[in-house]
């Protein structure tokens, strides 16, 4: 039998690791800001890193080399796949590449550590030590797990909020404003994970990077078909001339026809993807409470 207190000791320990990460997670980005300021107003490099925070001169220097171990332990083109779905996800400030690489080693080396030492206790327990794995793998792999789950409904929600921000852009282009500033105007009105992709694609362009570029950046950060389609409608009709006003009213129009039949197939799939609870959910109860009574009946008939 597992010691109990060794498992508290064990947990207690993993607890004292997690609070320094904790608190870098959810201090670094203010910590780091401090430290901007004041590079602007001190040049002497010793107040300035004995000025930084316990978390910036401590504890990032150990989360870097946890961030480095665990880019080690990870498979080849993994890392870019997790890079690409935090990127798909929009949480790259608050969660960057670093952090859930080191969550992902925090969390697969403490299940897989207390699952080692419960098959230790018990080293003919085959079933534990399988189970051990498939907890440590899954503990390991949860936070992709979770991160592509987001971005798989931001780029729904992208997909579906595409055609009323193109109506918006539309009737800003019609009633003066430039393209640009339309833009503008609807990222700093309109409260979606589009209207967010905007204004980082006019930051791109106040930068000094050209329209082509901003909205190739645009795509990459997005796996939206839909919006793909309008950079390149919004690109050909810079080179040919064609009012963009004209663009956006079209676009929009087609848009919206695609979002109704996306909305017409996922009804048509419905009936099929009801089968399989139909089949082994509801129709064995159906069966139960139709005929057993005529069974039962049966029985008591042929059984006297």
């Amino acid at each position: 039998m597992f010691d109990l207190p060794a498992i508290a000791l064990f947990g207690a320990v993993c607890a004292g690791l997690s609070i320094p990460v904790l608190w870098w997670s959810f201090s670094a980005e203010d910590s780091r800001s401090g430290v901007r300021d004041r590079l602007r107003v001190n040049n002497d490099l010793r107040e300035i890193v004995l000025a930084q925070a316990a978390g910036e001169r401590v504890v990032a220097p150990g989360i870097a080399r946890l961030a480095d171990a665990a880019r080690a332990v990870s498979p080849v083109g993994f890392v870019d796949r997790l890079a690409r779905k935090i990127t798909l996800a929009g949480v790259g400030r608050t969660w960057p590449l670093e952090r859930v690489l080191v969550w992902k080693l925090l969390l697969g080396t403490g299940i897989g550590l207390v699952m080692f030492l419960q098959w230790v206790s018990d080293v003919t327990n085959v079933r534990g030590l399988l189970m051990g794995i498939v907890l440590t793998i899954g503990a390991f792999m949860t936070p992709d797990l979770l991160i592509g789950i987001r971005g798989q409904k931001r780029q729904q929600e992208i997909a579906q909020s595409l055609p009323d921000i193109l109506d918006q852009v539309t009737i800003s282009v019609e009633a003066g404003l430039g393209f640009n500033s339309a833009l503008s105007h609807v990222a700093a009105t309109v409260d979606s994970p589009l209207s967010e992709e905007l204004g980082h694609t006019l930051q791109d362009m106040k930068v000094g990077m050209t329209r082509a570029t901003a909205f190739d950046n645009l795509t990459y950060r997005t796996d939206v078909p839909e919006l793909r389609q309008f950079v390149v409608a919004l690109q050909q009709a810079e080179k040919l001339g064609v009012p963009i006003a004209q663009v956006l009213r079209s676009q929009s129009k087609e848009l919206r026809v695609i979002r109704r039949q996306r909305a017409e197939e996922m009804a048509q799939k419905l009936p099929v993807k009801m089968i399989l609870p139909l089949v082994l959910f509801i129709l064995p109860a159906l069966i139960i409470v139709v005929l057993a009574p005529a069974v039962f009946s049966a029985i008591d008939t042929f059984g006297t």
